[in-house]
């Protein structure tokens, strides 16, 4: 995994190359983490051992030891690995003696200063490297273009083996397994050394400078001043220009220009709202708000307690029901799950959804609210 006090990381990259002076201005603000991090750092290990196993390594189970461990982080483990020995012995039917790394670590410190990262897995054969990253977040679905972390994994990757291999070619894998999703990109090695040197360095210079312009834009989801951002908040603020005038008003365009900002704007008030919140939890003051006692449900103190003197009434105290669908799975496995109740399930269209024409799912047209065909 990346270090995280590195000023200049690839798994910030998307954001400092955007917006070069946002390494600097966050550089002093602490880190922090979260139950999403530390729950894809057990998958990551648990990964780890998997493949090192299924390739004769003496490796020791790390199952005891991680506190996100569950029987789906099991299968998505399971499913990585396989996927991984798969690409591996499509690379070695080309060339027998091709090359395997786990947590590899990578040196980028040619192209940005200071920069290193680990590779989640690294494949070789004479002409093409692979690098496959394992994502284990189902927050944000994750794509190999235009993948600038990818990327600087395999130019550090290149630079580690351009003495032993004459590599062609390159191809970025993100495996997210929650999300079922697979997305791979292939590059021509030219063409990465060729963004490297015109873009990524010149970028990186600035970034590590505390150089360069502001800009706003999704990159800005993990920035350490993505609330406090006067950018961001001018940005944002553009929407007024519209003086949110009634929809009928505005054409077509307009309407399209709105709604790709809408998501940020929307984005970014909370963020204001959360950080609005850190303060007053921390006993500043902020003119106008104040923190008061949200709604809260009465519970029960002991819910055996509960049971027993309800029964001795008379009564029955539970309200049994089927088990839902992740549940049932959970209790019988997949298989057994797919041999007992797979004639039973039963899965129906999800309601129509805008979304921007980035969105890899097929458009819809839809003759009327019973009837969607997919084109």
């Amino acid at each position: 995994m990346d270090n995280k006090h590195a000023l200049l990381s690839p798994s910030s990259s998307q954001r400092w190359l955007n917006c070069p002076p946002s390494a600097r201005i966050g550089e002093h603000i602490e880190d922090t983490t979260s139950v999403f991090a530390e729950e894809g750092t057990d998958a990551h290990t648990l990964s780890e051992y998997k493949i090192n196993k299924a390739l004769g390594l003496v490796v020791e189970n790390p199952k005891a030891n991680l506190k996100y461990y569950d029987e789906a982080m099991d299968d998505h483990t399971d499913g990585y690995a396989i996927y991984i020995l798969e690409q591996y012995e499509m690379a070695k039917s080309k060339n027998k003696d091709a090359l395997i790394l786990t947590e590899q670590k990578l040196d980028i410190s040619k192209f940005v200063p200071n920069c290193k990262g680990t590779g989640d897995c690294i494949i070789l054969d004479d002409k093409t490297l692979h690098i496959i990253d394992f994502k284990y977040g189902q927050g944000v679905l994750v794509s190999s273009e235009n993948n600038t972390q990818m990327m600087l994994y395999a130019l550090g990757a290149l630079e580690m083996f351009s003495n032993l291999y004459e590599i062609d070619q390159v191809l970025m894998t993100v495996y997210q397994p929650r999300l079922s999703n697979i997305s791979t990109r292939t590059i021509e090695t030219t063409e990465l050394l060729n963004w490297a040197e015109n873009y990524l360095k010149p970028q990186a210079l600035l970034a590590h400078e505390g150089k360069g312009e502001f800009q706003s834009g999704e990159h800005c989801r993990f920035c350490k001043v993505k609330a406090t951002c006067r950018k961001r908040a001018e940005d944002n603020l553009e929407l007024a220009k519209y003086d949110f005038r009634s929809p009928s008003l505005l054409n077509n365009n307009e309407i399209g220009e709105i709604l790709k900002k809408a998501e940020e704007l929307v984005a970014w008030a909370s963020d204001i709202k959360e950080y609005a919140f850190s303060l007053l939890n921390r006993g500043e003051k902020l003119e106008g708000f104040k923190l008061v006692r949200g709604r809260s449900n009465r519970k029960y103190i002991d819910d055996e307690a509960v049971a027993k003197i309800v029964k001795n009434a008379g009564y029955d105290p539970y309200d049994n029901k089927i088990l839902g669908i992740t549940a049932m799975t959970s209790l019988l496995g997949k298989n057994q799950f797919q041999e007992l109740l797979g004639s039973l399930i039963h899965k129906p269209l999800g309601a129509p959804t805008l979304v921007p024409e980035s969105d890899k799912r097929p458009a819809i047209t839809i003759n009327d609210f019973n009837d969607m065909e997919e084109k």
